[in-house]
């Protein structure tokens, strides 16, 4: 499924739509009235679309004939994945099927109706699996402690088992851009380890493929496209107050880094996609112990105006030289071709040599 597969087939379907946003002219406050209909909705869903077709692309997410389980908790994250994969299984050049299943762990007040009424609306093959695991979590975790880790646990146990059950290939979830960058800090500042949510990841038991296709999007377009699809929201606090989750602290984090700085998380994230194990310090993951020289007969001499030496015959025990040769050192190097070959060879100025400016 590539890039360029999809952009074909996108444009197909968004012609008449972007001939209506070049010639729509309305104000701000008609446009947003419109909702899905006006310009800025289009060109949010264009983007969406764009971000989860390079995802699925980039790490080979989806192939001919996967059965997709995207796992919606009723969140405006899993709404938007789900809504964005039923649109590229439209257009893909490939075929693959969606089903959605939701977990029921039966919470207090969970409102049962909303998303099997929403789904159906939709004519969405689902599977709603109901297991109390709200209880177990309230007899594990001790009083004051948070839920969410417990309960993420066990929802996951109960995910994979029927991915297996049914045959579905790939389990999709509704993480996205923002959700990864978390977790690489909660384990930064708590976890003393440097490691996120991959976007596609092979379950420790090797029978499971995780994808998670909202992996370039950022949190706070998800926010605009859900207020847009008016989404049926169902929220995540029916476990009652969970003060000082650290997860929250670090979103907060990033959402004021995102104010101040809008282009820090982008080049974060992309840091995540350009990791040099030999600069970092995980003896598992680059042979630091093997290192050796490998130097060649070329002398690169001191440019400089003069070496001073010190403890002449320390130097000379050691097999050092004590008269370090120096050649001159010229700041005013030539910076095109052209103006080298004009200039008379002993006039030519030599390049500063590049150093590794860590050393």
């Amino acid at each position: 499924m590539t890039h360029e597969d999809y952009e074909l087939n996108e444009a197909k379907t968004e012609e008449e739509q972007d001939e209506l946003e070049t010639s729509d002219h309305t104000t701000e406050s008609a446009i947003e009235h419109k909702g899905t209909n006006s310009v800025r909705f289009r060109k949010l869903q264009k983007k969406l679309r764009k971000q989860v077709s390079w995802a699925i692309r980039d790490f080979n997410m989806i192939e001919d004939g996967d059965v997709v389980m995207v796992c919606v908790s009723g969140g405006k994250d899993s709404y938007t994945l789900l809504d964005i994969l039923l649109f590229l299984k439209r257009i893909a050049p490939i075929n693959f099927d969606v089903v959605v299943v939701n977990l029921d762990q039966k919470q207090p007040g969970y409102p049962e109706d909303i998303l099997p009424n929403y789904l159906n609306e939709q004519g969405i093959p689902h599977y709603i699996l109901e297991k109390d695991t709200y209880s177990i979590v309230k007899s594990v975790v001790p009083e004051g402690k948070t839920y969410c880790s417990a309960c993420s646990r066990l929802r996951r146990g109960s995910l994979y088992g029927f991915a297996k059950q049914i045959g579905a290939t790939k389990i999709a979830l509704g993480h996205h851009r923002d959700d990864i960058l978390a977790t690489f800090f909660l384990n930064l500042f708590h976890g003393g380890s440097l490691k996120a949510m991959p976007p596609k990841l092979l379950s420790d038991d090797k029978q499971n493929i995780l994808i998670r296709p909202l992996a370039y999007v950022e949190e706070k377009d998800i926010i605009k496209y859900a207020r847009y699809k008016d989404f049926p929201i169902i929220p995540c606090n029916l476990c009652g107050s969970q003060a000082n989750l650290q997860r929250a602290i670090i979103n907060d984090m990033l959402r004021e880094w995102d104010d101040a700085h809008p282009q820090r998380l982008a080049s974060i994230f992309k840091a995540m996609q350009n990791v040099a194990p030999s600069q970092l310090a995980d003896r598992e993951l680059f042979d630091f112990e093997s290192l050796q020289l490998d130097r060649d007969d070329d002398e690169r001499l001191f440019e400089g105006d003069n070496i001073q030496s010190g403890q002449a015959e320390g130097l000379a025990e050691i097999g050092l030289p004590v008269t370090p040769d120096v050649q001159t050192f010229n700041p005013k190097y030539s910076k095109s071709v052209t103006d080298s070959k004009a200039r008379p060879k002993e006039q030519t100025a030599k390049k500063i040599p590049t150093i590794n400016p860590l050393l």
